[in-house]
């Protein structure tokens, strides 16, 4: 139980903290005024960062997936899997080649995205972290309701992708 909790834990506080850091930059931008036209980008931004990263990203692959590794976890302990935990949970080392590949090079596009933004002026950077926000707040909600389903349950809609078992 203790590397569910651990896993599972870093996970959220990840999340949190990315929530936390990047809504600070957009309230700065807001706190700054927009024009009818950056109102109109904000709109569109967090729309599509709604959908695109909180709804088709999280919810529909990454929360569901990453519930099901928390309750293989706590299924299947091994000394690794609990050290790294929310790493293991992410899919960021044994996992099937899709999650596999979706953990690294998901993170290195963020990488790439967060190094640009941070050259962005505001409010342009604000507007784009705005919609991140939402995404990431739809994306740590998704995470915890998948988390109960699975755990009150002991049922996953997606596998956990952990090579060599029977749903991989």
């Amino acid at each position: 139980m203790l590397g569910a909790l651990w896993g599972a834990g870093g996970l959220v506080a990840v999340l949190l903290d990315a929530i936390d850091r990047l809504s600070g930059i957009a309230m700065q931008a807001l706190d700054a005024g927009f024009h009818m036209f950056q109102w109109a980008v904000l709109v569109i931004v967090v729309g599509l960062m709604a959908y695109v990263e909180g709804y088709r990203g999280f919810q529909k692959s990454f929360s569901p997936r990453s519930a099901a590794r928390t309750y293989y976890l706590y299924r299947n302990p091994e000394l690794l899997m609990v050290v790294l935990a929310p790493l293991f949970i992410m899919g960021f080392f044994r996992a099937t080649r899709g999650p596999l590949l979706f953990a690294w090079v998901g993170t290195g596009l963020i990488v790439l995205l967060v190094v640009l933004l941070q050259l962005s002026a505001q409010p342009w950077r604000g507007i784009v972290d705005a919609g991140v926000v939402v995404g990431l707040s739809w994306g740590l909600a998704s995470f915890l309701v998948e988390l109960w389903r699975v755990f009150t349950s002991g049922i996953y809609p997606l596998s956990p992708a952990v090579p060599g078992t029977a749903r991989d």
